[in-house]
């Protein structure tokens, strides 16, 4: 297979752990007989320095026109003031937007071996795998209209919270078949005791789950999935929800297996290139120290390899490899060990099939 991939290291660890996903891929590519090429480009804050913007249409277009995406993380403290016109994140939503990735799937997975890492008691965390799947491109963060002016002697801020029907209907569609192929049982959560929208949101949830009977479902309001993803996570199978929410309950889940640098995310559309990116930041507090943890951008390039490449044994063989290195103790800082980022990195290649 030939397939040509944007990487976009974007800011703080952000290049260091993709280059060790590409070294990955790289990897994976020689075993197996494949062509991959890797086309780096610039977003986040390292464009916004470089361009002005945090994605020009140049780099947007070599996007589109790629077999995938692997991004790093954007952001960082000199780029955060609240004033700021233009900001690293801009570029990000723009991107999704661009690629019509509306799904982002979040798998979260307990490994045995890192039990003691999380925070949790380890009866807590027994047979938890959950598939959170995110609705990425409405909601908040995109709804018009935006912005701020000043009404009656004050400054005001107005997001707006917006969904259409068929935003809602592919999300929870796409939520019922994955859930299908795993424990047959969706959660879709929302807010619908108070949103306009979050009714909406159930309404469709309720109608979808009548024409797929073979799968459970149920309904659950935002603030108790967030007490539920603590006190009984392996209850859940997949969950699905709108924009914000999502975004708050992953960063929330991300400690069931111990640490946030673990958790990889997949961002899908109904076709098209996808984007594959940890869930984690910038992390400016150890950017450019080699000690990130570069597990979660490497199972992220594992779900290029299943969802955008269809390369489903390469795939599996990488996530073993990750777990090999994981049961026989190869740890990075961030979960209670001294291997810097290459060394971890050095450690799952060595492991692949």
């Amino acid at each position: 297979m030939r397939a040509n991939i944007v990487v976009l290291p974007g800011d703080g660890i952000g290049p260091e752990v993709t280059a060790e996903a590409v070294r990955l891929l790289q990897a994976v590519a020689r075993r197996s007989g494949h062509a991959f090429s890797f086309d780096e480009r610039l977003m986040g804050g390292c464009s916004i320095d470089r361009h002005g913007t945090a994605l020009t249409d140049e780099v947007l277009a070599a996007c589109k026109a790629s077999s995938a995406v692997l991004l790093g993380a954007v952001g960082g403290p000199k780029w955060d003031d609240p004033q700021a016109k233009v900001r690293p994140e801009q570029g990000l939503l723009a991107l999704r937007k661009g690629l019509g990735v509306f799904a982002n799937l979040r798998p979260v997975r307990v490994h045995p071996a890192l039990v003691d890492s999380s925070p949790l008691k380890p009866d807590r965390l027994a047979g938890v795998d959950i598939l959170v799947i995110r609705e990425l491109t409405g909601g908040l963060y995109f709804g018009q209209p935006k912005g701020r002016d000043r009404k009656d002697g004050h400054e005001r801020a107005v997001d707006t919270l917006e969904y259409h029907d068929f935003e809602v209907r592919r999300v929870v569609e796409l939520a019922f078949r994955l859930a299908r192929g795993r424990r047959k049982k969706v959660t879709s959560v929302d807010k619908a005791n108070v949103l306009e929208s979050s009714r909406l949101w159930r309404q469709i949830a309720s109608a979808i789950g009548q024409e797929n009977r073979e799968v459970a479902l149920e309904h659950m309001l935002v603030d108790t999935a967030s007490m539920r993803l603590i006190t009984s996570p392996g209850s859940f199978d997949v969950l699905v929800t709108e924009n914000m929410f999502g975004d708050i309950l992953t960063d929330e889940a991300s400690v069931l297996a111990g640490s946030m640098g673990m958790l990889p995310s997949a961002s899908i559309g109904a076709g098209g290139p996808g984007l594959y990116e940890p869930i984690h930041g910038s992390a400016p507090d150890i950017a450019g120290k080699g000690v990130a943890n570069p597990v979660g951008t490497m199972l992220s390039a594992a779900m290029l390899l299943r969802h955008s490449l269809g390369l489903l044994a390469e795939a599996d063989a990488v996530e073993a490899a990750v777990h090999g290195a994981i049961a026989d103790g190869c740890r990075t800082a961030d979960l209670g060990g001294t291997l810097p980022t290459v060394g971890m990195a050095d450690e799952i290649i060595r492991r692949l099939g």
